[in-house]
């Protein structure tokens, strides 16, 4: 299966453009955002429903959707629709948003005949000030199915995928520098050792056909990168998970600012990790 480019950018177009900002302060925003999405996953036939939470008196939602709900192991994709401040958050995290989106068409349309459900999860409250706290939406939806651990089968999450550059790709660790990519136009399976073999199993899937460079990284050594995004909340409770990055401020100087837009995104390789992604979401 193949991710629709032109779909892709009509919802990275649509978050984009919210006024104002789908940041914390902005909750009509935000909740454009979650009628857009349960809009998208309801024309796709897939069952949805909100988790709406409270933080400091104030209502926020995340948006589930799932795929095959009467099987019992569970596999988790998400992503988060908010915004650090007043930014069109066009990688951060609109391209993200779009690739769950995507995915979840993808498996609606080809019906795989799979013996786990998929739950697509779009998680609000991910940027500050609300970051690494328990009111993330991320925390809050994994704290919710924490009883339900040993059928999980892990959680993917889309975070920033749409910057690709033929620059240099800038390393934290100089030992990454002598393994990995020159050049930032590569994706990123991103995870933690302790959870290797799961992020090993969905790089496998990915690079299966691909038309993209796939890279693995779950070094010891960049574990405190490893872990920021709405990955680490399922890491609090013990849940193998992931992110597919494009290494996210390593690479693009749009991060967290105004010069965020669409213009910057490079939608034929978006397309190209959406449909890897899917080979690994619809192949365990």
């Amino acid at each position: 299966m193949t991710a629709d480019r032109n779909l892709l950018y009509q919802h990275v177009k649509f978050l984009t453009e919210l006024r104002p900002f789908r940041n914390h302060r902005n909750r009509d925003s935000l909740d454009q955002v979650c009628d857009y999405l349960q809009q998208a996953f309801g024309q796709y036939g897939l069952e949805n429903e909100e988790q709406p939470y409270m933080v400091n008196g104030l209502a926020y939602r995340n948006v589930i959707a799932t795929y095959n709900s009467a099987k019992q192991r569970r596999l988790i994709v998400g992503a988060h629709y908010d915004v650090c401040g007043d930014q069109p958050g066009a990688d951060d995290n609109a391209s993200a948003v779009a690739g769950l989106l995507e995915s979840a068409r993808l498996v609606a349309d080809s019906k795989p005949d799979l013996d786990y459900r998929i739950d697509f999860v779009a998680y609000s409250l991910e940027e500050p000030p609300y970051y690494g706290t328990q009111d993330m939406g991320s925390y809050v939806h994994a704290n919710s199915i924490k009883n339900v651990k040993e059928d999980l089968i892990g959680m993917i999450n889309f975070e920033m995928i749409g910057f690709f550059s033929d620059q240099d790709q800038y390393y934290p660790v100089p030992e990454l520098a002598a393994v990995y990519p020159k050049k930032a136009d590569f994706i990123a399976v991103v995870g933690k050792h302790e959870y290797h073999d799961f992020n090993q199993r969905i790089f496998h899937l990915m690079k299966t056909n691909a038309k993209i460079d796939i890279q693995l990284i779950d070094d010891p050594m960049v574990e405190d990168l490893a872990g920021m995004s709405d990955q680490q909340s399922y890491w609090k409770f013990d849940i193998p998970a992931l992110m597919i990055n494009d290494t996210s401020f390593l690479r693009n100087p749009h991060y967290h600012r105004m010069s965020d837009d669409i213009d910057t995104l490079n939608f034929d390789r978006m397309q190209e990790v959406v449909s890897c992604t899917y080979n690994a979401i619809a192949g365990l």
